[in-house]
């Protein structure tokens, strides 16, 4: 009873808080909710099988699915019964879809409108540039998301059904929803690596979690070119879909070159779907990840911090961010007066952004791998794997997340949460105080 009274008190405090606080702490505030109201309705008695789990294990399953990661600390398929799997799969939705997204989803489909603090909110969640038109793009992404969930669903329930997979219709909506959400959240604990000779069920998966993490904001340019509304596609379009495609096929290839599990028949299947996995941030598996390389693993930590894209499903420092970097470096190699991508100046604004972010970024990741190694017994690399994991909302791990004690299962909540809300808005919402700046000096540093 105590815990209920608890998660009572924390929900009914952060929904007063919400109602006065400005944009980045309301979607900070609107996440939190999401994962107290999930946690309380998990602890349900009918949502678990033989009262599986205790409240840290609600807390983090809530946490994982609204931030779409994945991990679990409890079987989904096992631990849960129907009710809780239905639980589970509508907060990897709301996750997936945004917090202000949703809300405002339904507010335009009450009222046709929005206030115009709540647009600022919807703007800054979804990371829209201004010329944007905010109602037409929170309409094609709600459209959007569950005309690929119901294709991904049916292709599912066809390839389940017919390799004998129990419960099929479930399994295929179940895991549509959670790969197009890049939750990577499954019915089976083996992830998928019962399938790993499947390329019909390898593919279907890997579109539907491409799709979902290289964002809306390409779903909407294409729409405004095919309508004539649009003539040229955006840079962000042009670096979104560069970004993915060179990170998946490097991968690939650098996996099946080095990677022993990749020999042999299925091999370049096997290692494009765990580059995409990591891609994606959508977590599933079909190879043994505690049995890869040194090498290979540290190669998917790598795809796991870049992550995905903006407003998009998916984690990560976000594949805009790092082109952002790669262009000033390279800028300054070369002596140019502006960084410049596919012939474009990158605004200094974003580029600002993009250090900011990535400071932020590594700063968390550096506090929970320290956090973790303290309080959880681990190899260093078992725990570098898991907090890389838990930050960019993947949801890949080496076997570390089932043998997690009280403190560490609190680390990788705090992660996960990071994750989802962005570890710059957070800093923002948490020490930015609106007040005048004070006027600075100017002097040079070496760099």
């Amino acid at each position: 009873m105590r815990f209920f009274a608890l998660f009572r008190t924390l929900l009914r405090l952060a929904i007063s808080r919400a109602r006065r606080a400005d944009s980045s702490r309301a979607i900070i505030l609107g996440y939190f909710c999401y994962v107290i109201l999930g946690a309380l309705v998990l602890a349900l008695p009918f949502c678990r099988v033989n009262h599986a789990g205790g409240w840290l294990d609600w807390l983090f399953v809530a946490t994982s699915a609204v931030s779409t990661t994945g991990l679990s600390t409890m079987s989904t398929g096992a631990d849960f019964t129907f009710a809780g799997q239905f639980v589970i799969l509508v907060l990897i939705q709301l996750g997936g879809l945004g917090y202000m997204t949703t809300g405002s989803f339904v507010l335009l489909s009450v009222s046709g409108r929005m206030n115009p603090q709540r647009e600022k909110t919807q703007r800054m969640a979804l990371n829209l540039p201004g010329e944007v038109d905010l109602d037409s793009v929170v309409r094609l992404i709600v459209i959007y998301t569950f005309l690929v969930e119901a294709v991904g669903a049916a292709l599912l329930y066809w390839l389940f059904r017919g390799a004998g997979v129990p419960g099929a219709l479930w399994s295929g909506i179940f895991h549509s929803v959670s790969a197009f959400c890049t939750a990577g959240f499954g019915l089976y604990d083996d992830s998928l690596s019962q399938f790993r000779g499947s390329l019909p069920v390898n593919a279907v998966v890997c579109v539907l979690s491409i799709l979902g993490a290289m964002g809306f904001l390409i779903v909407y340019d294409l729409w405004k070119s095919l309508t004539g509304r649009k003539v040229a596609i955006t840079l962000t379009t042009k670096v979104i879909v560069f970004s993915t495609v060179l990170m998946i096929l490097a991968g690939t290839l650098l996996m099946r070159v080095e990677e022993p599990l990749t020999r042999g028949a299925g091999g370049w299947t096997a290692a494009f779907f765990q580059t995409m996995t990591a891609c994606t941030t959508v977590g599933f598996n079909t190879l043994p990840i505690g049995e890869l390389s040194n090498a290979s693993t540290f190669l998917l930590i790598l795809l796991m911090l870049v992550g995905a894209s903006p407003a998009g499903t998916g984690g990560g420092i976000k594949t805009t961010t790092v082109t952002a970097l790669w262009a000033v470096m390279i800028g300054v190699i070369r002596r140019r007066p502006e960084p410049t991508f596919a012939g474009r100046i990158i605004p200094e604004p974003r580029r600002r952004i993009a250090v900011a972010t990535t400071f932020f970024y590594l700063a968390m990741l550096s506090a929970g791998v320290y956090l973790l190694g303290v309080f959880q017994p681990g190899s260093l690399t078992d725990i570098f794997f898991e907090c890389a994991s838990a930050l960019g909302t993947v949801g890949l791990s080496r076997g570390l997340t089932g043998s997690l004690n009280e403190a560490g299962k609190l680390v990788i909540i705090l992660l996960m949460f990071v994750g989802r809300v962005g570890p710059l808005l957070l800093a923002s919402s948490l020490f930015v105080k609106p007040k005048e700046a004070a006027p600075a000096k100017e002097e040079d540093v070496v760099v």
